[in-house]
């Protein structure tokens, strides 16, 4: 279970399919981008969450588990995207 402190981005409760793969993928492009191989746990569960929302669950547990440095830089890219999407 989602934790309500977890629900943001494609984890957020209520999204379309549309609009949850989009966050998906633009999660996905910012952990390659900012952490190449050190994401690629992540990077596959995202993708995969694109077709099977049980994996939703598996990608934010890999999220966690990035070292903090590469965490913070894609959540602080993650919220200036969603930011200026706004």
């Amino acid at each position: 279970m989602i934790a309500p402190s977890d629900r943001f981005g494609p984890w957020a409760s209520g999204l379309d399919a549309a609009e949850r793969k989009a966050r998906l993928r633009a999660m996905r492009a910012l952990a390659r981008v900012h952490c190449g191989p050190r994401a690629a746990d992540l990077v596959r569960l995202l993708a995969q969450a694109e077709a099977d929302p049980a994996a939703l669950e598996p990608a934010l547990a890999a999220l966690d588990r990035l070292a903090a440095n590469d965490l913070r830089h894609i959540l602080a890219s993650y919220s200036a995207l969603s930011r200026s999407a706004a």
